[in-house]
């Protein structure tokens, strides 16, 4: 794949750092990462050779291989004899790495991205809320109770609703003892939890529509119901999303 002539200038501009960062090998993976996913070098390709990067960049060589080691890690990049370091395409990309997927949203012009989040969000905590129903004690019962009421409260206040929101969740998720379900969600969740495109409308409305399904959730876990538990996350992430994200008609990977 040959660039062209604009992608070619793009990939050797230098950065618009406002000033001089402290850790520049991380300075210089966050930028490459952010070229990369942008297509400046596309999958195929090869790196600048370290002479070019080195200028570009006003780093040493060290620097520069630091950073492409840590490209590498991350699974954007692969070093190979006698022809440079080469990207890889997407599907080798490690899309639990932060910087990865805050880049890998910030460039998805539509909501694939964001849907492909959701629908692992919804696997994983459906699968936990499932479990929460079969083992939570009374504290955590109580807990999320005393939660969707306080929501109840707080539906015109949409930043502390959805405080307790991520709060009740997170309850649901550490009830089911799967820390490693829960640190994935955990940190999807926290590359969009501040984002317009994810977060969408916040309306009342939409907050008291929000905290039913919720209320649904709870009482499904209380009753140690787990598959009224897992189909009440289901439905709630399903329509929660579906909301904020427009309705747009367009197809989506929600469905079954």
């Amino acid at each position: 794949m040959t660039p062209s002539p604009e992608t070619a200038l793009n990939a050797l501009a230098a950065p618009a750092w406002t000033r001089r960062p402290t850790n520049l090998a991380r300075a210089v993976t966050a930028e490459l990462v952010e070229r990369i996913v942008r297509g400046v070098h596309p999958s195929g390709t090869a790196l600048p050779p370290e002479p070019i990067l080195c200028e570009t960049f006003s780093v040493s060589r060290t620097v520069v291989r630091e950073a492409v080691k840590i490209l590498q890690e991350k699974g954007l990049v692969q070093v190979r004899q006698g022809a440079g370091t080469m990207v890889n395409p997407p599907s080798m990309w490690d899309m639990l790495d932060e910087l990865v997927l805050a880049a890998t949203i910030a460039e998805d012009e539509g909501l694939a991205i964001l849907d492909d989040l959701v629908v692992t969000r919804r696997l994983l905590e459906s699968d936990m809320a499932n479990v929460a129903a079969r083992v939570a004690d009374p504290q955590t019962v109580d807990r999320l109770r005393a939660l969707v009421d306080r929501m109840d409260e707080l539906v015109d206040d949409h930043v502390t609703y959805h405080e307790h929101d991520r709060a009740f969740h997170d309850t649901v998720m550490q009830a089911s003892g799967n820390r490693i379900a829960r640190g994935v969600v955990r940190a999807l969740e926290s590359q969009v939890v501040n984002t317009a495109r994810y977060m969408g409308r916040t309306e009342r409305s939409l907050c008291v529509a929000s905290n039913r399904g919720h209320r649904h959730i709870y009482e499904r876990i209380a009753a140690h119901d787990p598959d009224g538990a897992a189909e009440a996350m289901f439905t709630h992430i399903t329509e929660a999303w579906l909301v904020r994200r427009g309705g747009s008609g367009r197809p989506t990977r929600l469905q079954r």
